[in-house]
């Protein structure tokens, strides 16, 4: 089966071409409007759904081209149907259904989440279930205990900022770019891990839960009560970077301890940043675990993710009516 997949939950335009049968990605293709957010430091919601509007369908025709599939090959569509910006949502959905309708193939709207855990999936060599995933995107930090396809546990989330929105607010605090993971990680590289130390929240107390937004807190009074220059900043950027990695990684050991799991699986923006792969990689090793990633473009939010997920759904006899429906705030316990 050869499924389209949409991706429009937030700030890029994502599609792609998966099929089934070969177990292959034919091809993807991404826009993304970080130029267009930069200048506010964060996304704008209504610009977001708007650019969508403008970018999607083009994109579509470009993949379609690119990798010369005619329309009448494609025997199913996936778009994202949430979590997300609701806006952004819509417009993938309506597109995504509209096609599908035109085209007399099934939909199905898939969990954004789901489409990031299952990400790795599309790499060689794929991870076996059962398996722990750390999912560390803009908007959700989460440990979930995965037995199968459509059979998740959620051990542990953020119960406030997720590390990516951490990220993003801390480098608007500092005078950084957006996104703020890039930008931090590259100033981090010159800053001096003994200048300053953060908390690592939560850690200290049972439980697998995250909370980032204290860590804010302390950037904003330290940046505040230090002499503004740029090794100071770098300083603050390297003790805050050194906080998140050692938080996620202590909780993900604590997760594989209580589940007895060997394999973790990290997707998700936050999943691009090499010192937390170095960190996550020494922690497998000292506990006799295999850690998986998706390739970096895979980390952020793709259209592969969504058709991959899509075509394992849909060959599961799963498919949506005529009638299409978006959800900002959908758990992914609700999945079957």
């Amino acid at each position: 089966m050869r499924v389209l997949g949409i991706e429009t939950s937030c700030d890029e335009t994502g599609v792609a071409m998966y099929d089934s049968e070969q177990g292959l990605l034919l091809g993807h293709a991404l826009y993304s409007q970080i130029d267009i957010h930069a200048q506010y430091g964060g996304v704008v919601p209504e610009l977001a759904s708007r650019d969508h509007v403008r970018k999607l369908i083009p994109l579509i025709r470009q993949l379609l081209t690119e990798n010369q599939i005619n329309p009448n090959e494609i025997e199913g569509v996936a778009y994202t149907a949430g979590p997300g910006l609701i806006g952004a949502l819509l417009v993938g959905a309506a597109v995504g259904r509209s096609l599908a309708w035109t085209w007399q193939v099934p939909a199905i709207g898939v969990h954004h989440m789901e489409g990031h855990l299952l990400a790795a999936m599309l790499e060689k060599p794929a991870p076996t279930f059962p398996f722990l995933a750390l999912l560390v995107s803009g908007g959700h930090t989460q440990l979930v205990q995965v037995v199968a396809r459509g059979k998740y546990t959620i051990l542990g989330e953020s119960v406030d900022d997720a590390a990516g929105e951490a990220f993003d607010k801390t480098a608007k605090l500092l005078g950084l770019s957006y996104p703020g993971g890039p930008a931090i990680a590259q100033l981090a590289e010159r800053g001096n891990p003994d200048a300053f130390h953060f908390p690592r929240p939560m850690t200290r107390q049972p439980g697998l839960n995250f909370s980032f937004s204290g860590l804010k807190t302390c950037v904003l009074t330290t940046w505040q009560a230090q002499e503004q220059n740029e090794q100071t900043r770098a300083d603050i950027a390297r003790a805050f970077e050194d906080a998140v990695i050692d938080t996620l990684a202590i909780k993900c050991r604590r997760a594989l301890q209580q589940t007895g799991l060997k394999r973790l699986v990290v997707a998700g923006g936050v999943g691009a940043n090499q010192r937390l792969r170095i960190r996550l990689a020494q922690l497998a090793n000292k506990m006799g675990a295999s850690v998986y990633y998706p390739r970096p473009i895979f980390c952020t939010d793709n259209g592969a993710m969504i058709a991959y997920t899509g075509a394992l759904r849909l060959a599961a006899g799963q498919s949506e009516p005529l009638s299409f429906s978006a959800y900002p705030r959908w758990s992914m316990s609700e999945l079957t």
